[in-house]
């Protein structure tokens, strides 16, 4: 299952244009907007769009995903805009930090539904104390739409799922909401996502 991944996103990232577009996710930059620039985690972060905005921002970046072709479009993105962010390549399960960031994103990051949780543990252990966890994926509900996301109904997000993944978190926002989303090709129209806003305990 992983190596399919793997193979998915690098076929995927391979394609000439940025798929997801090259701005930053909308709920992501909002709340960005609210902190003081420090260390930044952004994990299966693809094309870059995400790290970028946050370097362009002074924020202290580190990314990864699985694949090479992501990462050569997220370094020339970066490159364009005059910025540096630190880019592993890495899987979830194996990424490793001496940082104790100040933020983590999980923007749009569905994990295969076995591993996730396990997923979420071993990311959290990097997100400092009073460290902020800003999150959007789609919910459950997306299964009847047609804009983009997993396939398999396991992979999407219900609160409940949210709220014992993240139970090292305090809670400070957890929505459910109808978006019309217009990033890339492959996120475009209207779409069901949980937004969530966690610090760590």
């Amino acid at each position: 299952m992983k190596d399919k991944s793997k193979e998915f996103w690098e076929e995927r990232y391979s394609e000439e244009e940025y798929i997801y577009g090259k701005d930053p996710n909308f709920f992501f930059r909002t709340q960005l907007d609210k902190l003081n620039p420090n260390s930044i985690l952004l994990p299966a972060d693809g094309e870059g769009r995400n790290a970028v905005f946050a370097a362009k921002t002074g924020w202290d970046v580190t990314a990864f995903d699985l694949s090479k072709a992501g990462k050569a479009k997220a370094i020339a993105l970066a490159e364009r805009n005059d910025v540096e962010i630190n880019y592993e390549i890495t899987s979830a399960e194996e990424f490793d930090s001496d940082i104790n960031f100040e933020v983590i994103a999980l923007i749009y990051a569905h994990f295969n539904a076995e591993d996730r949780p396990g997923i979420h543990d071993h990311l959290l252990q990097f997100l400092k104390p009073g460290g902020i966890l800003i999150f959007e994926a789609f919910s459950k509900k997306q299964f009847d739409y047609n804009s983009g996301g997993p396939k398999e109904q396991a992979m999407l997000f219900s609160k409940e799922e949210l709220r014992n993944e993240f139970s090292g978190l305090t809670i400070k926002y957890l929505e459910e909401l109808e978006i019309e989303q217009n990033e890339g090709k492959y996120h475009k129209g209207k779409s069901c996502v949980l937004q969530m806003i966690g610090e760590k305990n």
